[in-house]
């Protein structure tokens, strides 16, 4: 065994990489228990992410539906190049801007500059219940743009180069989307729990 195969196969989330890029290979050939087990590992995360864009529960549910049928219809020309939940969400994402640039709401996708300054989302703060909750008040003071990128980033694991792709920026564009977003959740948690010290310094 080589030892890139040897990688692949002690890191899951390669693996599972692997196994829906071949479950996508069944779809393209109409395979139905292949493209629901798709659905069943990759709704959850496209419903959360729509919803995070769309704000309405049913436009949401619409856009991953439509995702979804892409992928029925569309499997034959997946690429490889991205794993299988960086595709799905960027046909999500691209989706989701469409309806808000038919509702005249593409505006509220864009970045804002001027945003407050953060530090990243630690991990102990997202295993404490209420400090969750804090950081989801949070995540709701920030520009669309940043908020998305922390989503894929931290809730959904992405890399950089994932959610660049997913965003359609670069790579540059996203760790300075990041780095404002860590700035301003920051500042915002401070505020709403109104204690010294809620994030580690």
């Amino acid at each position: 065994m080589s030892d890139s195969t040897a990688t692949t196969v002690a890191n899951p989330e390669n693996i599972r990489d692997v196994e829906d890029a071949a479950l996508v290979v069944r779809v393209a050939e109409g395979d139905v228990p292949a493209y629901r087990e798709l659905v069943a590992r990759h709704a959850s995360k496209l419903q959360r992410f729509a919803l995070r864009m769309l704000r309405e529960p049913a436009d949401a549910e619409d856009v991953v539906q439509e995702t979804f049928l892409r992928l029925w219809q569309r499997a034959r020309d997946y690429s490889p190049d991205a794993c299988v939940g960086t595709w799905l969400h960027r046909i999500t994402h691209n989706l989701a801007v469409d309806r808000l640039r038919a509702r005249g709401r593409v505006t509220a996708m864009l970045d804002d500059e001027d945003a407050a300054p953060i530090s990243a989302p630690q991990s102990r703060v997202l295993a404490d219940k209420e400090r969750r909750e804090t950081l989801a008040r949070a995540m709701d003071t920030l520009p669309e743009r940043q908020a998305l990128a922390v989503m894929l980033v931290y809730f959904h694991e992405h890399s950089g180069a994932e959610a660049a792709q997913v965003l359609g920026v670069s790579e540059d564009a996203l760790e300075s989307l990041l780095a404002r977003a860590r700035r301003a959740l920051r500042n915002a948690v401070a505020k709403d729990t109104d204690a010294e010290g809620a994030l580690p310094s």
